[in-house]
């Protein structure tokens, strides 16, 4: 399953697709020029428990840091995850 990113104006999404529809997605919105509030993430139900959204999350941090962004986790999954793992501070806004 490859993960994928689409960003317009400040709205992004980084999602996976299985046929013609989205199995699991990851929502932001640039809430300034450098932070991404994550505000919604949400895996099909077929897909829970396999670390689909933990790598939703990790793929919007690799891209924050690409871009020298800071991410506000305002959806409470992406909260959990960045509790949990500490190798993502350097990007927590």
């Amino acid at each position: 399953m490859e993960i994928q990113h689409k960003l317009k104006d400040t709205e992004g999404l980084f999602y996976i697709t299985q046929g013609d529809h989205h199995v699991a997605e990851m929502r932001y919105s640039m809430t300034s020029p450098s932070i991404m509030d994550i505000y919604h993430t949400e895996v099909s139900e077929d897909l829970q428990g396999k670390h689909i959204g933990r790598q939703l999350v990790e793929a919007g941090v690799n891209f924050a840091r690409k871009h020298h962004y800071k991410i506000h986790p305002s959806c409470s999954f992406a909260q959990n995850v960045f509790e949990m793992v500490k190798e993502f501070d350097d990007v927590l806004a």
